[in-house]
């Protein structure tokens, strides 16, 4: 279940985040400013604190304010950092995109994401990482995710110093693993620039 809230709301919150980074870069300044207030307060306000907003204020079923609330937050980070990304890229290239008449969709699919998805991929693995440790929170509104299962058999055995060591050991070990994907993309994302 942990991994599965990861892999639905790291999409979800990719594509959000590249959303509000257009939003953000915006030339229209209500537009922006926008942006920028949903980036200042979802980076600013703790995770826990949303997921309770979304679950008991919303009154959302427990896995939908989970994906909610994991996506949204995570979304702002997201965001800053394709933003940042996309101030690296050399603007010619968007002005000689824009001399050859190509569309705005079609100048940021073929020629701008490509290359701010290249710069910002260590980021999103460090939000990857913090997203999949962060799926432990939802087990306070009882989505049955690995922490969740943990203090059940925990409760049932009386062992709490056990299981807890063994579940912080499982999400170091996954955190191993995602960390090593992460170095494989880079590796092989390097390998086709460069060809």
């Amino acid at each position: 279940m942990s991994l599965f809230l990861l892999i639905i709301c790291f999409t979800i919150a990719n594509i959000l985040g590249i959303f509000i980074m257009i939003l953000r870069t915006s030339n229209i300044k209500i537009i922006s400013w926008f942006a920028r207030f949903y980036i200042s307060f979802f980076r600013g306000v703790p995770t826990l604190v949303v997921l309770f907003i979304t679950y008991f204020g919303l009154n959302l079923d427990a896995f939908p304010a989970a994906i909610l609330s994991l996506s949204i937050v995570s979304a702002a980070f997201v965001a800053e950092y394709y933003r940042s990304a996309l101030l690296g890229i050399d603007h010619s290239q968007i002005e000689a995109a824009e001399a050859l008449g190509m569309s705005y969709f079609t100048m940021m699919k073929n020629i701008v994401l490509p290359q701010v998805f290249r710069i910002v991929l260590p980021s999103l693995g460090n939000v990857m990482l913090d997203m999949f440790k962060g799926t432990s929170l939802v087990a306070m509104v009882t989505v049955s995710e690995m922490f969740m299962q943990a203090k059940i058999v925990a409760g049932a055995n009386q062992d709490y110093m056990t299981i807890y060591i063994v579940v912080a050991f499982i999400y170091w070990i996954v955190c191993c693993v995602l960390s090593f994907g992460q170095k494989l993309i880079e590796r092989d994302f390097d390998f086709y620039q460069k060809a």
